[in-house]
C-alpha cells in the first residue's frame, strides 16, 4: 500500500512535486514507460519529483501508472508518494482533450496481439481498446481489477460494473461503454456520439474485424447495456 503523504510546494515550477515513498531509497527514471527503457536519471530519497503528466506503461508489481518528470523521463508511480494508489493525479501524457475525443485508430498496441496490455487485458481484443479509451480519454485508472473486481471478458462487464457500484443502464451517452453478450465472450465498444432523435449511436471498437479497429453507426438497442464509469458520461 502506498503512503498518502503529499508534499505541497509554493514554488510554481514544482506545482506537482512529490517524493519517493518508503518502498525504496532510489528509483530509475527511464526514456520510456517500461523497465526496458534506458536510464536517464536516478531519483533518491528527498528529491522532489515534478510530475508533468502520467501515462499507463509496463506493470511494476501489477501497477501500471508511470510519471513523466521535469527531466522528461518516466518513473513508475509505484515508488512515488502521490497519495493516490488507484488513479491519476494529473493529465494523461498521450491525450489531454475532451471525452469522447476524436474518432481515430490510435490504439497503441498494434502488432502485439495476444500479449497482455498494461491493464491486464489481452491486446487486440475489444476490452483492451476500451480500457485504453477509459484511461486516456477519461483519466480513470481502469484495469482488469478495477475497484477490486475482475472484469474479464466483455460478457462479464455488466456483473463487474454492478459489483463495483458503477452506473449501468440502457441509455447511451457519449463517452460511455456499450456492451452486449450476443457472442460467446461478449463485446464492448466506445460510444462516441448519440443521436437521440434517430436513436442511434456512433461507436468505435476493436476486433469485430479480427484484430482491427472499426467504427459503426448502430441502433442504440443493438447493445444490451451502457456502462458509465464517469458520471459525466
Amino acid at each position: 500500500m502506498k503512503l498518502s503523504t503529499v508534499i505541497f510546494l509554493s514554488i510554481p515550477a514544482l506545482a506537482h512535486a512529490y517524493q519517493l515513498n518508503n518502498l525504496t531509497t532510489y528509483a530509475n527514471c527511464r526514456s520510456e514507460a517500461t523497465t526496458a527503457g534506458s536510464v536517464v536519471k536516478q531519483y533518491h530519497t528527498g528529491d522532489l519529483i515534478d510530475i508533468k503528466c502520467q501515462v499507463s506503461g509496463q506493470r511494476v508489481f501489477d501497477y501500471a501508472i508511470w510519471d513523466k518528470t521535469q527531466d522528461d523521463c518516466y518513473i513508475t508511480d509505484y515508488y512515488v508518494d502521490t497519495g493516490v494508489g488507484s488513479n491519476y493525479v494529473t493529465k494523461n501524457c498521450l491525450y489531454n482533450g475532451p471525452s469522447p475525443g476524436p474518432v481515430v485508430d490510435d490504439y497503441r498496441y498494434k502488432g502485439m496481439c495476444d500479449e497482455v496490455d498494461p491493464w491486464n487485458f489481452y491486446i487486440c481484443q475489444c476490452v483492451s481498446f476500451v480500457a485504453q479509451r477509459i484511461n486516456e480519454r477519461q483519466g480513470i485508472y481502469f484495469t482488469n481489477r478495477y475497484k477490486g473486481f475482475e472484469w474479464g471478458n466483455a460478457n462479464t462487464w455488466p456483473a463487474a460494473a454492478r459489483n463495483s457500484n458503477v452506473t449501468i443502464n440502457t441509455t447511451p451517452r457519449k463517452g460511455c461503454i456499450a456492451q452486449h453478450s450476443r457472442s460467446a465472450l461478449g463485446h464492448v465498444a466506445w460510444v462516441h456520439h448519440v443521436n437521440r432523435k434517430e436513436r442511434t449511436v456512433v461507436i468505435e471498437q476493436y476486433n469485430v474485424v479480427v484484430h482491427q479497429y472499426s467504427t459503426e453507426v448502430v441502433p442504440w438497442d443493438a447493445f444490451d447495456y451502457y456502462i458509465h464509469l464517469d458520471p459525466k458520461y
